[in-house]
């Protein structure tokens, strides 16, 4: 059997190559993340069945996309191996702190045969896409919710009574009242008409002439500083709020299109939306990778620590490794699914009954959904209220 290791970079990756009997066939070399680099590590490998090679490496991100696709449509075994599997595997080996590339890809190797691992299998397009998707719109839910702070932040100094007296300041009407008269000391001066016909239209009648009254009576009481760097800020803060407001809506649009087309048994469970469905089915991937239900939830890093110690046995806190992405749409979509559904809801109720804090219990509604999502994805059911 040949194992080949590589250790994944930006811009180079460091490969090595042994036998089965532990003879090094090609001693450390570095090609570049480019096809010429590709097609020197094809040089390299021996000429033999690829059913005798075994070529193993990290699963580092985005960096090792375009080798480890290379590599499977070749038709070559891959392995992707959890990098912090290989960091421990490499502590155990020596107490020295070293590490390079050169011996992480001399380790990989290794490990692939000392180990027995499950081969690589890519998941499909349309999962792929989804999962972009979702990550794409976590990115720019992120960035929202920045623009967002920035004008509580800036509001509380130029107009902090609108904000006591309207909770609800992240919406269209309040937006454009703002963007037409960006502090108190503008709002005050507003004519009254003007405010009315733009909290009316953009609220859909919510908001009539008694509200801008309202507002323009807290303008001319306002503790809030006048100044216009301010002004200008709140202004662009809320243009970029709406702009990420309505690329969020696109791309909600697109994963929901993908996911219709998919029609997974995820989105039959009461309180997962399409945005918590798409997350964790994409996070996820091919569910045949795991092979029981705790596997998926250490996947997921919701499976708790357990320490021993003679005859000392505790279990301690979600140990919070794997999927960060999967944990916390897991986490959201248990709290949906606990006001939906009324054997979560018990569940949650007996939880917080025991003492646990509202987020431990929460904790615990998510494991019993990831095992309630195991097996439907498994077997291919829909779900059915008990």
């Amino acid at each position: 059997m040949i194992y080949v290791g590589i250790d994944v970079a930006s811009t180079k990756h460091d490969c090595f190559i042994v036998n089965s009997e532990g003879e090094v066939i090609e001693e450390v070399f570095t090609i570049a993340n480019n096809k010429a680099g590709f097609e020197k590590l094809l040089s390299k490998i021996p000429k033999v069945n690829k059913s005798k090679i075994k070529i193993g490496l990290e699963s580092t991100g985005h960096y090792s996309n375009n080798i480890r696709n290379y590599l499977y449509e070749k038709g070559f075994n891959l392995v992707v191996l959890n990098p912090l599997s290989t960091n421990l595997y490499r502590k155990a080996q020596t107490l020295r702190k070293t590490k390079t590339d050169k011996i992480d890809a001399k380790m990989i190797a290794k490990i692939l045969h000392t180990e027995d691992h499950k081969p690589y299998t890519p998941i499909s397009y349309h999962i792929n896409e989804i999962k972009s998707l979702t990550r794409i719109r976590t990115r720019w839910v992120k960035i929202c919710s920045f623009h967002k702070i920035s004008i509580t932040r800036i509001l509380s100094c130029t107009f902090p009574e609108l904000k006591q007296n309207f909770p609800s300041i992240h919406q269209k009407s309040m937006y454009e009242a703002l963007k037409e008269y960006p502090s108190a000391e503008s709002l005050k001066k507003a004519h009254l008409t003007k405010l009315t016909n733009i909290l009316t239209k953009n609220s859909n009648g919510k908001y009539t002439k008694d509200t801008a009254i309202k507002i323009k009576k807290l303008a001319q009481n306002s503790i809030g500083v006048v100044c216009k760097s301010h002004e200008m800020d709140l202004v662009y803060s809320i243009e970029e709020v709406q702009a990420c407001q309505k690329r969020i809506k696109n791309i909600e649009q697109e994963i929901k299109g993908m996911m219709i087309g998919l029609d997974s048994p995820i989105l039959s469970i009461p309180g997962i939306s399409i945005v918590y469905g798409s997350i964790i089915l994409s996070e996820i991937g091919s569910i045949h990778n795991f092979s029981s239900p705790s596997k998926l939830l250490a996947y997921a890093g919701l499976d708790p620590s357990t320490k021993q110690s003679g005859k000392f046995k505790g279990n301690g806190k979600m140990v919070k490794r794997g999927s960060t992405y999967l944990r916390a749409a897991l986490i959201s979509a248990a709290r949906s699914v606990a006001m939906y559904d009324s054997v979560f809801k018990d569940y949650l109720n007996k939880k917080l009954n025991e003492g646990k804090h509202y987020f431990v219990a929460l904790s615990h509604v998510a494991r019993k959904l990831i095992r309630v999502i195991y097996h439907l994805l498994r077997n291919n059911v829909i779900f059915k209220a008990s």
